[in-house]
């Protein structure tokens, strides 16, 4: 069985900070005054570590951040555990080994292979996010440090996709925590595909993320074939090693579901991943994860953990043929009808694969965007803390401050960051709409300066909370990565000109309660100035109507 030993104390134990952190950890703690160290880290005691490890199996890890072993014990060395001097707790941990389910076969695209359409989706993926006003601030993440948990980045040192981080050295260091070693570029893929949408390039330079010049720390934290619960513990590993190595943000495709937890238990503090992403947040970190691919899966439709933590930024995918949720996409909210995601990028990627390059599917590629994204907003101002820099991305966001659980504020934006200081982001203040109440019913009516739209042919799209038939309701926990239209299919939109270069004007509403939790939202296409008809009677005392339509928002009633 696998245990966790809590601990009582650290009688007598400090921390020469100087020493233990890196320079770039120490000046992170100070620019978010905070402390440059606390007791959560110094060392364990090592005379309660010696005890265990007399008494335990095997011990796995040592955490200075929640003064605890993890060890493998049997029941009767687990009872003796907890008889030791300044044993606090002995918690059993399930020996959880599944394997995971099935990942369709990707299909690499050579770089002679690559069509327009793959270099336009490369474009847009990051176009979506403003990555011109970055560029134009000669905002790239420089001096930003990013940590990536992942199975493994088969092939990064050797892709041409990474040659100016390995010629720069800017992936500074790495980490196996599958197997105590130093090397990660010989194990999964996964990984690099995520990089590839922070940092990744294509053969003729088109940047397939926002941060190119970001440093990187690379971490494994799990294995390919095997489900086992030590990867939380490698996580909680991975994310006291990028606090020691100054990381300044994590991102993390990891979420875990219905194979360990209950929807109840999508707390934000049940799982060991969403406190150990809570104490990263709580030591300046800010923590990017990916919310997960069960949207339609009939047994779990919601986001995963650690996306569950208040202080995680949990990133969902939207369709880049329409700018709206995707399919796959999980929803919030979160237990406590908390609002989750917190913000969303295109679900459908161009990224860099072992051998050349690769479309594929997941908000595992939604996540890293937002944290290149994160890196440059982070570059424009140092002074912020993770917290502060948390809200100003939500707050970028082109939704906010209209939130629903399938888009959370939207998608963030560089303008806003690169605005003049003080000045915030340019939002509509010519009204677009009016609520007209008549009778027993609220109308929302389009004003006719707004009434123009282009012509286009998209379908009426309303985010529904009724669940939908899975094509696969065992997701694994990386998430259901796909490739998609590959060379050989470009009949339906493969044509970049089919595709909408910006984000269609959409009108966003929802009914919240006085607490601001949901009961409803819906998405709707403009074909009319009377767009929607409200039955008063549908509306409880403290109810707020929220729309949002062409970059103003307006609730009714009005405070």
């Amino acid at each position: 069985m696998h245990y966790w030993v809590f601990l009582r104390d650290k009688a007598g134990m400090r921390l020469l900070s100087t020493a233990y952190f890196s320079p770039q950890a120490q000046a992170r703690r100070q620019r978010q005054h905070l402390p440059a160290a606390d007791s959560t880290d110094f060392p364990v005691r090592p005379d309660y570590v010696q005890r265990v490890r007399a008494l335990a199996d095997t011990v796995t890890f040592v955490s200075r951040w929640f003064n605890a072993i993890a060890c493998q014990a049997t029941s009767a060395q687990a009872a003796a555990l907890r008889q030791l001097p300044g044993v606090r707790a002995v918690v059993a941990r399930e020996a959880i080994d599944l394997a995971p389910a099935s990942r369709p076969k990707q299909v690499d695209l050579g770089e002679t292979t690559i069509t327009a359409a793959d270099r336009q989706l490369a474009r847009r993926q990051t176009a979506s996010l403003g990555a011109a006003a970055f560029q134009k601030a000669a905002l790239m993440g420089r001096g930003i440090r990013i940590a990536i948990f992942d199975v493994g980045f088969l092939g990064v040192d050797r892709h041409p996709a990474f040659q100016h981080l390995m010629h720069d050295k800017r992936i500074v260091a790495t980490h196996n925590f599958v197997r105590e070693q130093t090397s990660v570029f010989a194990s999964g893929r996964h990984g690099t595909e995520v990089l590839s949408c922070i940092a990744g390039l294509l053969p003729d330079g088109t940047p397939l993320g926002l941060a190119p010049q970001a440093e990187f720390l690379l971490a494994r934290t799990e294995r390919l074939y095997r489900e086992l619960y030590v990867e939380e513990e490698a996580w909680l590993a991975a994310a006291e090693w990028a606090d020691r190595n100054g990381a300044d943000i994590i991102n993390s495709s990891l979420g875990y579901t219905n194979r360990r937890y209950f929807p109840e238990q999508m707390n934000g503090r049940t799982s060991l991943v969403a406190r150990a992403a809570e104490m990263a947040a709580r030591k300046g970190m800010l923590v990017v994860n990916a919310a997960g691919n069960d949207g339609d899966d009939e047994e779990w439709r919601t986001i995963g953990t650690p996306a569950d933590g208040d202080s995680v930024l949990a990133v969902g995918g939207i369709d880049p043929d329409t700018y709206l949720h995707i399919d796959f996409s999980s929803y919030g909210p979160a237990a406590g009808r908390r609002l989750k995601p917190n913000v969303a990028a295109f679900g459908t990627v161009l990224a860099a694969a072992p051998v050349g390059y690769v479309r594929t599917q997941g908000t595992s590629f939604a996540s890293p965007l937002v944290a290149g994204f994160a890196a440059c907003a982070w570059q424009q101002n140092r002074k912020l803390s993770a917290m502060e820099l948390f809200a100003k991305l939500q707050a970028s966001a082109n939704l906010y401050p209209y939130y629903d659980y399938a888009h959370g504020y939207g998608t963030p934006q560089a303008s806003f960051f690169v605005a003049e200081v003080a000045q915030p982001i340019p939002r509509s203040t010519e009204p677009t709409f009016d609520f007209v109440r008549q009778d027993s019913l609220l109308a929302v009516i389009i004003r006719p300066a707004a009434a123009f739209v282009p012509a286009r042919t998209l379908p009426l799209y309303a985010d529904s909370v009724m669940a939908v038939t899975p094509d696969n309701a065992t997701a694994p926990r990386l998430g259901r990565e796909k490739p998609v239209r590959t060379a050989t299919d470009t009949a339906r939109t493969e044509d970049p000109a089919t595709l909408p270069p910006t984000h269609p004007d959409y009108l966003y509403w929802h009914l919240a309660n006085a607490g601001g939790v949901l009961r409803s939202y819906e998405v709707r296409d403009v074909t009319q100035r009377v767009i929607l008809r409200i039955p008063l009677r549908l509306l409880q005392p403290g109810d707020v109507v929220r729309v949002h339509y062409r970059g103003y928002t307006q609730h009714y009633p009005q405070q």
